[in-house]
């Protein structure tokens, strides 16, 4: 990541799109579903250019490019004009294999969606980041194994008491409580009254 720009966990949890390069293929995809969640909503992964206009219209989602370098120039020049002209834009997060700057050299990345992206960009292979990476996504992958294991027994809870409701079925009643202390026993000096 640039030293001007960016740390990668504000890149996490804001808006801004950004450029992931190094790493693998997956790695990139786990840290944009990341990104997904923090906004909770679905990732949309584009891979080919002709999926491309129908995932920029998408304002509030995350949109993830593996490889942009492999959708062409022209997709690259579309996601260009989103970035510079579409002011409610998905946030976009456009990885590269390798780095970004032997792409640049290659010709396979645009110079000016390079440029447009300089602040924002994270480098997998820097160092330590990826062991950072596997160790947090670990705990939101324990985090989120136990809320679906919340959700489902409160589910099973409320299911179970749909089926106690449920016409014809047989609901045990409890006797009510006989009162304690003070009610007994006047209840026994009004009877004694009585009997005199």
């Amino acid at each position: 990541m640039t030293p001007k720009g960016y740390r990668e966990v504000e890149l996490v949890c804001n808006r801004s799109s950004l450029l992931i390069h190094g790493g693998t293929e997956e790695e990139r995809r786990c840290w944009a579903q990341e990104a997904a969640r923090n906004f909770d909503v679905e990732l949309v992964e584009v891979r080919r250019a002709e999926e491309l206009p129908q995932a920029l219209r998408q304002p509030n989602g995350v949109v993830f490019i593996a490889d942009v370098a492999k959708l062409g120039r022209d997709a690259q020049f579309l996601l260009l004009r989103c970035l510079q002209t579409q002011e409610e834009r998905p946030k976009l997060v456009l990885g590269v294999s390798g780095a970004a700057d032997a792409a640049l050299a290659r010709g396979t990345l645009r110079e000016d969606l390079h440029y447009r992206l300089h602040r924002a960009q994270v480098d997998l292979q820097k160092d330590g980041l990826r062991d950072l990476l596997k160790r947090r996504w670990a705990q939101q992958a324990e985090q989120l194994a136990l809320k679906a294991a919340e959700a489902r027994a409160a589910e099973e809870q409320a299911r179970e008491a749909a089926a106690a409701r449920r016409p014809g079925t047989v609901t045990r009643i409890a006797p009510k409580a006989k009162p304690v202390g003070g009610a007994t026993s006047r209840t026994q000096a009004v009877s004694r009254n009585a009997v005199r």
